[in-house]
């Protein structure tokens, strides 16, 4: 149950007895002593959260930036708050996700997943088993509906870097886009993913529904991509891709 203790910005709400701001984006770098604008978006988020003048709460940019401030008003269109302080946050590890284009509300449910688990750059790859999906989660205006997801789950996990969300591309341009990245391929005959760490600089394939075409692995093998296992199951694409970033970023540890 909520409840308020006093703080010297503002009231700070906590919840189940560990205390936590409620963390807003936005989309200008917040800078010490300066106003920060919230969006409608932002603004309606604070109202459901029951937040009012005088509250302190936590603003991301997702480039890397967190700040603590307090808001100073709020109201049906925008808020505004003072800007307190500011931390840098080192950006991760490059960890890609190579994710297929498929059906839309489990493309934003691994989207939503990806932002919580500090994925850095998610390329969405027309597969040949792709072409068959109807209708599928491509184009500008899915685009948006992706960032917008992402920045909801930056916003509950209080994360300060939004991944970079690519156009839609073949296998081989996504692989050539991450070829300063060890590359895996998931697959249930690889190696046990944790066992092959460390992990640096990542890049994963996640195949369709379906399954690699033949022509799809061979290329991946050619260009030096490790199969690798998240156990003996067949995984929906949208599980094996929350599975293997939570392993990467579990192994690198904080």
């Amino acid at each position: 149950m909520a409840r308020d203790r006093g703080t010297r910005g503002g009231r700070m709400v906590e919840r189940g007895g560990g205390s936590s701001l409620a963390t807003f984006f936005v989309d200008r770098t917040p800078t010490s002593g300066a106003p920060a604008t919230l969006s409608e978006a932002a603004a309606k988020h604070a109202r459901v959260r029951r937040l009012d003048v005088g509250d302190e709460v936590r603003l991301t940019d997702g480039q890397g930036t967190l700040a603590i401030g307090t808001l100073t008003r709020l109201d049906h269109r925008t808020g505004e708050v003072a800007v307190a302080s500011c931390e840098r946050v080192p950006r991760p590890a490059p960890l890609a996700l190579l994710v297929p284009v498929s059906d839309r509300d489990r493309m934003l449910w691994l989207a939503e997943k990806a932002a919580e688990l500090a994925v850095t750059d998610w390329r969405p790859v027309l597969y040949v088993r792709s072409r068959s999906v109807s209708p599928r989660g491509e184009g500008e205006a899915f685009a948006r509906k992706v960032r917008a997801r992402m920045i909801g789950a930056l916003e509950q996990s209080g994360g300060a870097w939004l991944p970079a969300i690519h156009n839609e591309a073949s296998l081989g341009e996504a692989m050539a886009a991450c070829a300063e990245a060890r590359g895996f391929v998931l697959d249930v005959k690889g190696a046990p993913l944790p066992s092959l760490a460390p992990f640096d600089a990542t890049a994963i394939v996640v195949g369709p529904e379906g399954g690699l075409e033949a022509e799809e692995f061979a290329l991946l093998e050619a260009r030096g991509w490790r199969a690798a296992s998240l156990g003996s199951t067949t995984l929906r694409f949208e599980t094996a891709g929350i599975a293997a970033a939570a392993i990467v970023r579990a192994t690198q540890g904080p």
